[in-house]
């Protein structure tokens, strides 16, 4: 399988290095299996002849024609944090020459991957149009009102969608990596991740920070804050509505078009959220930490809590 790694000026270091590893490792490890499966040709592509990365390190690249025939082409993210900036990067004209390629290699029908803020730039080529992916949690706001065509998923680590994969926030380059190993083997991936240590996350949901993502929008930042005034209460979304001087289903389309979820989501992830911080800092009981975060029985916050974070209140608990 020939995989072009696919570098620009500016490239988050972890985000290439991490899929490099990943993929050398595969190669390093697969004669350990007893059925040896076919390993990966890999090369690190740029359509300049040296890149530099995010922190100044030199890359010296292949020309773009070696991605050509590739099986694969895999973009690593941009060392970019601020939104404005990840926007106005992605839509310059100097990366005019990566957006082409990645529009041309899609009409080739060659699957590509990304990750976290690479997946801005495969977006902005135009490639997810009408495909589900995934990107960085906190950055969901931002790229569900630039891509409005692009089926978004952020509580997903990583999705495959027509050829196109896309992982999460920045380390999701791992999980990336190893989704592309377990194309050509899932036990060499499992082997890959036992050697490397790195953990089995389906979800960024339980990393998520739901006050990161309503400051994109001042009526959802009104409303979470009404909400966490509220934490231990029955919650009336119309009675929200008439407090913050907005019609109810202004409310609701407002919270779905910024978070991507209804106002109840965000209220039951703000619950999980202080639920989870006072079973981790606290010896309160369960009943108790129910009642603080507004519920009757401690059951129903047990159900969410494993829904949302895929663990246990001992699982919580013996994490900390």
């Amino acid at each position: 399988m020939k995989v072009a790694v696919l570098v620009a000026d500016g490239v988050f270091d972890s985000g290439v290095s991490a899929v490099l590893d990943v993929l050398h490792s595969a190669n390093a490890l697969r004669g350990r299996m007893s059925t040896r499966p076919a390993g990966f040709g890999i090369h690190t592509v740029g359509v300049q002849p040296v890149v530099h990365t995010g922190l100044g390190h030199r890359i010296d690249v292949e020309p773009p024609v070696v991605a050509a025939d590739a099986d694969l082409v895999v973009l690593p993210a941009l060392a970019e944090r601020d939104p404005a900036a990840l926007l106005e990067r992605v839509s310059a004209p100097g990366l005019r020459p990566i957006r082409e390629l990645l529009a041309a290699t899609r009409a080739r029908g060659t699957p590509l991957a990304s990750s976290c803020t690479g997946t801005f730039l495969l977006a902005e080529s135009g490639v997810l149009d009408g495909l589900r992916a995934t990107t960085s949690w906190w950055l969901s706001p931002v790229f569900r009102e630039r891509y409005p065509k692009v089926d978004l998923d952020e509580t997903r680590m990583v999705t495959s969608c027509d050829g196109v994969t896309t992982a999460g926030a920045a380390f999701g380059h791992l999980d990336l990596a190893l989704a592309i190993v377990a194309l050509r083997s899932p036990a060499l991936a499992d082997l890959v991740r036992s050697y490397l240590v790195i953990d089995d996350r389906a979800a960024q949901s339980a990393y998520a920070i739901p006050s990161a993502l309503t400051r994109y929008d001042p009526l959802v930042s009104r409303f979470e804050q009404w909400v966490r005034d509220r934490l231990d209460s029955s919650l009336s979304i119309a009675e929200a509505a008439h407090d913050l001087g907005v019609s109810e289903r202004t409310l609701q389309r407002t919270v779905v078009r910024t978070l991507g979820c209804t106002p109840i989501r965000l209220v039951q992830n703000l619950r999980v959220e202080q639920a989870t911080h006072l079973i981790r800092t606290t010896d309160m009981s369960l009943a108790a930490v129910a009642r603080t975060v507004g519920y009757e029985s401690p059951s129903a916050l047990r159900i969410l809590l494993r829904d949302r974070l895929g663990t246990t209140v001992r699982g919580l608990r013996r994490n900390t």
